[in-house]
């Protein structure tokens, strides 16, 4: 059987989601968990990689195999194998054919950041602080430039293999900033995203906020292709996977 399961993930004492030498994953904790149920150690296909230190609301990944308790129980006999900064929170079967990053339509990330003078010791480790205010009219002008089909080269770190390959062009199909009291919230929803770019989007509408870089400097800086002309990679800890998205046909869904 084929298996989607749904995650949701404190990233902070992780090196990320993928298996690295250099650390602790987030995929070697659920692969444990997994054998301690499953019985077995099943390969698992990820929806992507996550960096050190982001977080997920709903991260998905795919595996096969046969469950010896119902699908809709499997979250909860997980929980319990699991370490508390990581909770199953949906399992369901899917196509043959499935495949957690190969078959998504979109992808959605969420950046934070607190605006104020002081950290919060209660969830300092979930948001990029920032000391003053930022002009979020700009902000959101610049984030409507981000939509549509381009070459992303100027918002990829360097060392990206999908770079050095001339893979760089994505299509955003919203980017939107909101401010709720002190908190601003910075989604980018792609169909896919190249090495730091939600961070480094995040980092240009913040220059934007702070009048370093014209609200309607955007386009300027996607067509000049370099990483200099960008704003900054924010800080990990800021950074959610919030969703994939599914076409119906890929989970077998009716129209």
């Amino acid at each position: 059987m084929n298996i989607l399961l749904t995650l949701q993930f404190d990233g902070t004492a992780y090196c990320g989601f993928q298996v690295q030498k250099n650390g602790r994953s987030v995929c070697e904790a659920v692969q444990d968990a997994l054998e301690a149920v499953l019985g077995v150690r099943p390969p698992v296909k990820g929806c992507g990689r996550t960096d050190a230190g982001v977080h997920a609301l709903g991260y998905a990944l795919s595996f096969y195999a046969e469950p010896r308790i119902p699908l809709q129980k499997l979250p909860l006999a997980l929980n319990s194998r699991l370490p508390a900064d990581i909770r199953a929170t949906a399992a369901r079967a899917v196509p043959e054919g499935f495949h957690a990053r190969y078959s998504a339509h979109t992808k959605t990330y969420l950046y934070r950041i607190r605006l104020g003078a002081v950290d919060s010791p209660f969830d300092a480790a979930y948001y990029y602080r920032l000391p003053g205010p930022l002009n979020l009219a700009a902000m959101q002008r610049a984030a409507q430039d981000v939509c549509g089909t381009h070459d992303f080269l100027a918002f990829c770190s360097a060392g990206s293999q999908t770079a050095a390959r001339g893979d760089t062009v994505r299509t955003v199909t919203a980017c939107t900033v909101q401010q709720t009291g002190d908190t601003l919230a910075i989604t980018v929803t792609a169909n896919g995203f190249l090495y730091n770019m939600a961070r480094i989007l995040a980092g240009t509408l913040v220059r934007v906020g702070q009048g370093r870089i014209p609200a309607n400097g955007v386009p300027a800086i996607l067509a000049g292709r370099s990483r200099a002309a960008a704003g900054p990679t924010l800080p990990a800890r800021g950074l959610f996977l919030q969703a994939v998205q599914y076409p119906p046909e890929a989970l077998g869904d009716a129209p």
